[in-house]
């Protein structure tokens, strides 16, 4: 069985954390069953950034990060607070210990600014959110990141960084066929709905 961390900051997007429940959920259930997803925290309750609260299964400090796999990391928003965990000592060396074991880190959004912030995409390719007049992509470059402006999705060795809440499902899926395979990935989108 291989384990993903979904590794959540206070002040994240709930819909960037569902679609890896959902797929890794649906591959549990439906596809060869071979993941498991764990929620991880700096709190036992975390405020999303709309509003509600969530309980993730487990604490940072009750977890064995060898036990893992792979790393999963929604993004969220700087008025909900998101940058004060995603940026903290704790969360930041999670991310480097998982780029030192060359385990596959999946970021959504805003999340690869932590991943750049670790200092694991210095002269690496990556990307964040890009929105006419946002910084964020201006940010990701000041940490030393090759930013991929046109992309929507960046793959550099280990690390998958995403450009928007609208990748989230594809980044979901990216990280499953690179726990699993194409073929089993297929059938979770199909069974899913996903079917071309």
């Amino acid at each position: 069985m291989k384990k993903v961390l979904l590794l959540l900051a206070n002040g994240f997007e709930s819909y960037e954390a569902s679609v890896f429940t959902d797929v890794f959920g649906w591959n549990l259930y439906e596809g060869d069953q071979s993941t498991e997803l764990v929620s991880v925290g700096l709190h036992s309750v975390l405020e999303c950034t709309w509003g509600h609260s969530c309980i993730p299964m487990r604490q940072l400090d009750e977890i064995d990060l060898k036990e893992f796999d792979a790393l999963a990391i929604p993004g969220g928003f700087e008025q909900a607070n998101f940058y004060e965990d995603a940026f903290s000592e704790e969360f930041l060396a999670v991310i480097r210990y998982f780029d030192q074991q060359e385990k596959p880190i999946a970021a959504i959004c805003v999340a690869g600014l932590a991943v750049a912030k670790s200092g694991v995409l210095t002269n690496r390719a990556g990307t964040t959110y890009r929105f006419e007049n946002n910084p964020r992509q201006d940010q990701m470059r000041a940490l030393g990141v090759q930013v991929k402006s046109d992309e929507r999705i960046v793959e550099d060795r280990n690390i998958i960084t995403s450009s928007s809440p609208e990748t989230a499902l594809d980044v979901a899926f990216l990280l499953l066929e690179k726990l699993t395979n194409q073929e089993n990935t297929q059938e979770v989108k199909r069974r899913m709905g996903f079917s071309r």
